[in-house]
């Protein structure tokens, strides 16, 4: 019996009264064989082992540019040494002669014993009094700058708490601290800073001494050395290139390397090839505990800048946004120096060019009044303004999770994909789909990502020098206007006031108004005294002839609990006034205490409620309560009466006269 098909035929004495197949094809099926493909046979691979077909998939990084100290077949190798050279001296411990022996590349993965790579000190701090230690004998693998999909890898092989969401967001636990500690953040005081910065009663530096810095350097490049990899990340700050700072950052977690890949500028392969030795330097040691027999430690956890070294260190806390914070306060260090004057602020621009800057404290509607789907963002938190206009700190965006939702925030909501990270949110066992409601593990839960992830960013994130400046209030008492139009000296006085009144419980449970004030709206991360910041932003409004404004997104018609919030909607008329420039055409009037010049239309807006004594049906009661938020501005002023500006002091009595008057 033989099958239809021809392929095979039975034979009826096969082995066990079975048939036998007989497998031989006739001559018509061998001709249509070679015409028509009917299997996805293929040539097999080019390997004999399994670690061999596994070496396959991956196809090497070639560099794109050649160095220009070395040529020819050996320029790569002398450029890898001299990279593992400059990251052996960021990684050397001051009492020892040389850098630690490092080698790139995932320990998990080494073929062989790599070749010894260390580097003498150029400078010594102290005489060498160890010849060897343990750590000195072993390498220290080096995972330099690698890619998001490679830190995925490492963060899900190696760190608990890490899974990818449904999203494709990396979700990671920032450990104990899921917030900065400023109380635990030191600055070096020495002969430089002791002039510089803004030191006592109010200011956010508390001092330590050198040699405090050194031992807890010590004792951070310790434990990273004693690691068998260290992550490190060679990156960028500030978009404009004629002043932008090198950084590195040595860090024991794939999170830690990911979130700074995400919030730093990432560097073209040509220009990763000539970063060279880098400006600032962080040294990430935050699951390592400070000693808190230490001088100056308050607690397991340090957070150390020495200025004059350029260096910071972190012990005691995996909170990402230490590194963030930290080198913002850097900036607002060196950029001044240089005449830049560093800004706690979004930054968006219009089509015709026009920049606003929006200065506010959380809760006050930065993020939300400065991500315009008409407008292109510059960015949402930190930026320089020099000679050459505005530009963004940062390669990213650090966004609050709590209560995101794709309704209220879709810009946000997109963004968080592949190569975001979302640190301590909850998220389904199984779905793995975020419950941004959910604070179990904090109310505090981030999300950072690359700017690029937000559709009308503008790349670079560079600008002309901004029209509008600002200041966002969530007066919770009711009795600042919805807007009002500043004189400089307003802007400086309201600057350096960093005004908001958050909504606290009271002991019987009765909820008011809370005073808030932060200098430059961002007192935590500033260096230099208050007024200095204000100085340099009215000499720029000035030349550039840009405008002040105070906007109120809080309360009106009664403080909180009798009054009512004002409409989101009528505050984005008010800021597209701003925007249009139509608000500089309106008619004003002055209000009493604050002597605010307040417009008396505005298209979109009822006029009713541009002055707040219109919108308060107890007279006296509005008076009452704008006297006491006079008098709260100007207890908190009292800080800085004693800081002249200038040989005649004239800046400083213009602008106290610029605040409460009554």
């Amino acid at each position: 019996m033989a099958a239809e098909n021809g392929e095979f035929s039975f034979s009826v004495k096969g082995r066990n009264g079975l048939p036998k197949i007989q497998t031989q094809k006739k001559a018509e099926d061998m001709e249509n064989d070679n015409q028509v493909c009917h299997d996805d046979s293929a040539r097999p691979v080019k390997a004999q082992t399994l670690d061999e077909l596994h070496s396959l998939q991956k196809k090497k990084s070639a560099p794109t540019t050649p160095i220009t100290t070395a040529q020819g077949p050996f320029a790569e190798e002398e450029r890898q040494k001299q990279q593992l050279q400059s990251i052996s001296a960021s990684l050397a411990s001051l009492t020892r002669e040389s850098g630690p022996k490092v080698v790139k590349g995932d320990p998990a993965r080494a073929a062989e014993t790599p070749r010894v790579t260390s580097v003498s000190h150029q400078q010594h701090h102290f005489t060498p009094t160890l010849n060897i230690s343990d750590s000195a004998l072993k390498f220290t693998h080096i995972l330099y700058n690698l890619s998001p999909a490679e830190l995925y890898e490492q963060a899900i092989k190696y760190e608990k708490g890490s899974f990818i969401t449904s999203s494709g967001a990396l979700a990671t636990l920032s450990g104990a601290k899921t917030g900065r500690s400023p109380r635990d953040k030191r600055v070096v005081k020495d002969e430089t800073t002791a002039d510089d910065l803004w030191w006592g009663k109010g200011s956010p530096n508390i001092e330590m001494d050198e040699h405090t810095f050194l031992v807890n350097r010590e004792r951070a490049v310790d434990y990273l050395c004693s690691l068998e990899k260290v992550f490190v990340n060679d990156q960028f700050l500030n978009w404009d290139p004629e002043h932008r700072i090198k950084v590195r950052i040595v860090s024991a977690r794939a999170y830690h390397s990911l979130f700074m890949h995400n919030m730093c500028i990432r560097p073209t392969p040509e220009e990763l090839e000539n970063f060279g030795t880098p400006d600032f330097t962080i040294y990430n040691a935050g699951q390592f505990p400070c000693n808190r027999y230490t001088h100056y430690m308050t607690s397991s956890t340090s957070i150390d800048l020495n200025l004059a070294r350029r260096e910071m260190v972190i012990l005691g806390t995996q909170y990402a946004g230490e590194m963030k914070k930290g080198l913002f306060s850097v900036m607002h260090y060196l950029m001044p120096k240089r005449q830049i004057l560093s800004l706690h602020s979004g930054c968006n621009m219009g089509k015709d060019g026009d920049v606003a800057l929006f200065f506010g404290l959380s809760g006050t509607g930065k993020t939300t009044l400065s991500t315009d789907h008409n407008r292109y963002l510059i960015g949402d938190d930190e930026h320089c303004w020099s000679d050459n206009g505005v530009s963004n700190i940062e390669g990213g965006c650090y966004a609050k999770c709590i209560d995101l939702s794709r309704e209220k925030e879709p810009d946000i909501w997109n963004a968080i994909k592949f190569g975001a990270v979302v640190e301590n949110v909850v998220f389904d066992e199984h779905t793995r789909e975020v419950d941004y409601s959910d604070k179990s593990v904090t109310e505090n839960t981030r999300a950072a990502y690359p700017i690029e992830f937000i559709p009308n960013a503008k790349i670079p994130c560079v600008g002309p020098h901004p029209k509008n400046v600002i200041l966002l209030a969530c007066d919770a008492f009711g009795v600042l206007p919805p807007v009002s139009k500043l004189s400089l000296a307003q802007t400086m006085y309201h600057f350096i006031s960093g005004y908001t009144a958050l909504v606290a419980g009271t002991e019987d449970g009765i909820k008011e108004p809370t005073a808030t004030f932060s200098a430059c709206f961002g007192a935590a991360f500033i260096m230099l005294h208050p007024t200095k910041y204000a100085a340099m932003l009215a000499e720029k409004m000035q030349k550039h002839g840009a405008t002040g404004w105070l906007v109120n997104t809080g309360w009106s018609g009664g403080s909180y609990g009798s009054g009512s919030r004002i409409k989101l909607g009528y505050t984005r008329k008010i800021i597209d006034a701003i925007h249009s420039g139509a608000l500089l055409e309106a008619n004003y009037t002055k209000t009493e205490v604050f002597g605010l010049e307040i417009p008396t239309e505005i298209e979109g807006v009822p006029s009713e409620i541009l002055d707040p004594a219109n919108t308060w049906s107890d007279k006296n009661a509005h008076k009452d309560t704008l006297l006491k938020l006079g008098g709260l501005f100007k207890k908190n002023f009292e800080v800085f009466l004693n800081y002249k500006i200038g040989a005649d002091n004239k800046l400083t009595e213009e602008i106290l006269a610029a605040g409460p008057n009554f």
